[in-house]
């Protein structure tokens, strides 16, 4: 007879994680069924702990080994944190700001007065205690398989937006969601953004994430996509933090039927990053491109985890994903599409290409099909390699020097997935800051 399993013994930063958790619980801040979402949240927590390498989806980005401790959840922030991450976070012409500072929703230094019509806000903390029914929204979109980022950050719900673009609107201006830590102490932040997009609307949602080098907070954020009916999404997400902080980030996306969404990742920062996308198709016809690109050097480590859920008959999916790796750097791809036994007429298709800078850079590629249908177009591949020697001896031989030879072969490797961001100051702007990163790693 077989001995029962028991869970491992908790580390140090897994017991810090439970103890703020149930002190946040019995602080009353999530009422009702958000704080039944919460309770759960940790009772999975205590039962299953930070993911690691015995668990098929984190195996590659060991996050109990990594995280040996964790700092404490950060307070309201001061006048001045809120004025210094004004500054520090992204900031774009024209395209008003939801401003996050330190996890908090700082209203104050936030243009909500400027969101174009058709689109509403509502605080996360002001939609539970008024148990608001745009509240119900929240969690509804949770996968049903235990995610430990996910568990954290709905274990402390009570900080975010619940975001509304009302049916037929055609959204005049992005809408951005700017997420900075200050300089000072290192704390945790927890956030989460719902947003319903209702039929027939179209919205381009911006998501940053920045903060000072050198310090070691933890972000972990979370988002709920509902695209309603013959409504399209474009998504644009850029994440650049200081090497020292770690970054734990999560898509939980749901399409209606026509609906569209056009997703772009730039990952450039953070000494730990994971990105997490659960994508579901619930109506035929729909469609999504989930692009990106990661650049990392020193020793960063950059996890981009996708599975793509098509449940219903007739829609497509495009995955395309460029990582550029120098140093000592760590990326990770890992893509798994499922196309159950009703969804016929599927289309998905997924790519990851990287570019390895050094012989010390690693990338892990683990790209996955599991169909249950018999008519159907998929396919995946992954490739890996260093640059062309007979395209940099081509460049060079046509007078350029080595280090602009090459920055020419990277912009152009990266470019492939850049280009399908239809936005054209956006798509700029991430030209801009890839092309920035690249000159500053070659100077």
């Amino acid at each position: 007879m077989n001995a029962p399993l028991t869970p491992p013994a908790r580390t140090a930063a897994e017991e810090a994680l439970a103890t703020a958790l149930a002190g946040h619980l019995a602080a009353g801040v999530s009422p009702g069924r958000v704080g039944e979402l919460s309770r759960d949240a940790l009772d999975a927590f205590r039962l299953h702990g930070l993911p690691h390498r015995r668990v098929e989806e984190w195996k590659y980005t060991d996050l109990r080994a990594a995280l040996r401790s964790v700092p404490p959840r950060a307070p309201a922030p001061t006048a001045a944190e809120v004025a210094e991450a004004g500054v520090t976070a992204l900031k774009m012409e024209g395209v008003p700001r939801l401003l996050f500072v330190s996890g908090t929703f700082a209203g104050g230094a936030s243009d909500l007065a400027a969101l174009p019509a058709g689109v509403s806000a509502l605080t996360l903390e002001a939609a539970i205690a008024a148990n608001d029914p745009r509240a119900d929204r929240i969690g509804a979109l949770a996968p049903d398989r235990y995610d430990g980022a996910l568990a954290l950050n709905t274990g402390f719900l009570g900080e975010g937006v619940v975001l509304t673009v009302a049916a037929g609107t055609r959204a005049a201006s992005p809408v951005h969601l700017a997420h900075a830590f200050p300089a000072g102490a290192a704390y945790a932040g927890f956030t989460r953004t719902v947003v319903a997009v209702e039929a027939g609307a179209e919205v381009t949602l911006i998501e940053s994430f920045g903060g000072r080098e050198g310090v070691a907070y933890l972000a972990n954020h979370a988002v709920e996509l509902a695209v309603g009916d013959g409504a399209t999404v474009n998504l644009v997400r850029i994440q650049e933090e200081g090497a020292a902080a770690t970054h734990l980030g999560t898509l939980m996306v749901e399409l209606g039927r026509t609906a569209k969404l056009n997703l772009f990742l730039l990952a450039q920062g953070a000494g730990l990053s994971r990105y997490t996308v659960h994508g579901r198709f619930d109506g035929t016809g729909a469609t999504a491109g989930i692009r990106g690109a990661t650049l990392l050097k020193d020793r960063q480590h950059a996890d981009t985890t996708l599975f793509i859920d098509h449940a219903v008959a007739g829609c497509e999916s495009r995955e395309l994903f460029k990582t550029v790796l120098a140093d000592k750097a760590h990326g990770v791809f890992q893509g798994k599409i499922v196309v159950r036994r009703d969804a016929q007429k599927t289309d998905g298709r997924m790519m990851s290409q990287s570019l390895l800078l050094s012989d010390d850079a690693e990338m892990d590629n683990k790209p996955e099909l599991e169909i249950f249908a018999d008519d159907v177009q998929c396919g995946h591949g992954a490739t890996a390699g260093a640059l062309d020697d007979k395209m940099l001896f081509y460049l060079r031989s046509r007078g350029l020097p080595q280090k602009e030879a090459e920055l020419l072969l990277i912009q152009a490797f990266v470019g492939e997935a850049v280009e399908h961001v239809e936005d054209e100051a956006l798509r700029e702007l991430l030209i801009a800051r890839m092309v920035a990163w690249l000159e500053k790693r070659a100077a």
